[in-house]
Parts: C-alpha cells; structure tokens; sequence
C-alpha cells in the first residue's frame, strides 16, 4: 500500500511538470504572435505525445518479453529497414517519386513495409523454431547490419544533392512534420496501443518468466506473436513520422522502472509515457534554446542514452 502512494505521488509529479514544460514550449519567447507560435509549436507537442507514447510502450513491452531491460525494439532491424526504404527509393527513382513527394503514402508504405517485414520474420520464427527468441533478435540484429550497409553504399554513389535530401530522413527531427500525417498516425497507433494495453495482465504474468506464464494458463506461443506484431506497429508508426531514436525508449523504460517500483504494465505505461512526453520536451528545449538548432533532439537523446548505456553496462559488470 505504501508503493502504490510513492507510485501515484511520483505519478502526480510527473504530470505537474509535464504541464510546466508544456507551458513553457508554447509560451517561451513568443513574442506575442500566438497566431503563428501556437499552431506550429502545437503540431510539434503532439508529434512528441505519440513519439513519447509509442516508443515507451514498445520498449517496456519487448524488454518484458525478452526478460532483458538493456535491449530496444530497433535491434530487430526495424529502424535500418525504413532508411533503407527512404535511401532507395531515392537513388532508384528520385526525390520527385510519388513514394517521397507525398507524405501520407510515404507513411503508409513505410509502416506497411515494416510491419510486414518484422510479421514475416515472426511467422517464419516461429512457425520453425516455436519460441526461440534469441534466434530472432540474432537475425533481426543480422538483417538490421545488412539493411544498413546495403543503405550506405547506396548513399555513397548518391548526387551530393541526392544524399542531403535523405540525410533529414537518416536523423529524427521534428522541425519539418506533415500535419496531414498527423491523424494517420494517431489512428494507426491508438489501434495498435489499445490492443497492447489490453494485453497489460499478460505482460504481468510473462514477467514472471516463460515456465511460470505457462503454468498460469497463458498460451505462451500466441501472445508473444501477438505482443512483438504490436511492437513492431508502434515502433513503425514512431519511425515512421520523425525518423529513428535508437535510445529514447531505453532511457525512458529504465528510468520508468526505477521511479515506479511495479510489476504492473498498466501503470509503468502511463509512467513510462508521460516521461518519454517530458524527456522529448526537455531535449527539444535544449536543441532549440541552448543549442540554436545546430543539432537534433535525436542527437541529443542518443549522446545521453548512449552515456546511460554505458554506465549500466559497468555497473552489471561490476556488480557481477
């Protein structure tokens, strides 16, 4: 009972500071021309609510199901698979391609792409091999190495003018989002997030290890099936609209575990997902007030997730 209080009063706290930081980002050297500042800032508020929402869940969920808290969706290979998408279609057919000039198809085909690509490596895993997710992350690590190199070479023989134009696609950003692929977005990954939310009961159990799921009567072999389609959406869907954060969702879903002392994924989700919102909004401020738009949020999160990889990686080696 005493958790459940430090649990809803770190959660209260997250929400008032999340409200500070939303009132700063709108309001912070406005100059008084809300009828500009307002709407662009507020497209980039909610691209920074899904991009938080989708990343944290994803994270959370996969490092359940994997029992490791130091592994992310994107080594499946996800990630590689949509720059290699963009760097092809743009060294085969040009920027001016319907793939590249409109966005809503662009998105769609990207997500599409990735769902069916990681839905086809489960099946094929599966279907084989029944539960061996180690087999999986391996070949999921393997094909997001080939995906890359395949994607660096085309880069290389690129027009030097080619290549500029996909390097905002290479790095996520949040300066140049479609509004009109705003409501795709959030309807594909409200679907995808109910459905997974649903499974927050299975996550509990599958917590607990594969033997014990089983002996608890969880169908072992379709949920994980079921769970890892829904990672891959959200993290196609996240991707999909800024362009890849390797080491959001890791900072995130570690710092969440150690500010929620829970097993229950319910509450880890709305935890973990109100601070992937702030960690975005603190990065973006950083970018746009300290930095001056010389770098990138992603830039940024990855510089600080790739520290914390770091000292978690010492601080298990020295503990073992």
């Amino acid at each position: 009972m005493k958790q459940k209080k430090i649990n809803l009063l770190v959660l209260i706290g997250l929400v008032v500071v999340l409200i500070g930081l939303i009132i700063c980002y709108l309001t912070v050297d406005s100059g008084g021309n809300w009828d500009y500042i307002l709407p662009l800032r507020s497209k980039k508020l909610l691209a920074f609510c899904i991009v938080g929402i989708t990343t944290t869940v994803a994270t959370i969920s996969f490092q359940t199901i994997t029992g490791n808290q130091i592994l992310t969706p994107s080594i499946l290979g996800l990630d590689s698979l949509y720059i290699l998408f963009q760097t092809m279609v743009l060294f085969v057919y040009g920027n001016s391609h319907l793939l590249l000039a409109d966005r809503k198809v662009n998105f769609l085909v990207s997500v599409g792409l990735m769902v069916m690509a990681s839905g086809f490596l489960y099946t094929f895993i599966f279907k084989n091999h029944h539960t061996n997710l180690y087999l999986l992350l391996m070949l999921g690590m393997i094909a997001g190495t080939f995906f890359k190199s395949i994607s660096t070479f085309m880069q290389v023989l690129m027009d030097p003018n080619e290549f500029d134009k996909i390097q905002g696609k290479l790095f996520a950003s949040f300066n140049n989002i479609d509004v009109s692929i705003l409501a795709l977005t959030i309807l594909v990954g409200s679907i995808a997030l109910f459905f997974l939310i649903r499974k927050s009961a299975v996550l509990d159990v599958l917590h607990l290890g594969r033997e014990q799921a089983i002996n608890l009567g969880v169908v072992v072999e379709k949920e994980l099936l079921h769970i890892l389609v829904l990672i891959s959406i959200l993290t196609a869907v996240s991707t999909a609209l800024v362009g890849p954060i390797t080491f959001l969702g890791f900072i995130v879903a570690n710092l969440t575990y150690r500010m929620f002392k829970t097993y229950q994924h319910f509450w880890l989700f709305i935890g973990g997902s109100l601070l992937g919102i702030v960690v975005l909004l603190i990065g973006q401020l950083l970018v746009e007030r300290v930095f001056h738009l010389t770098t990138t949020v992603s830039v940024v999160i990855e510089f600080i997730g790739g520290c914390y990889f770091i000292f978690l990686l010492l601080k298990e080696r020295k503990q073992g």
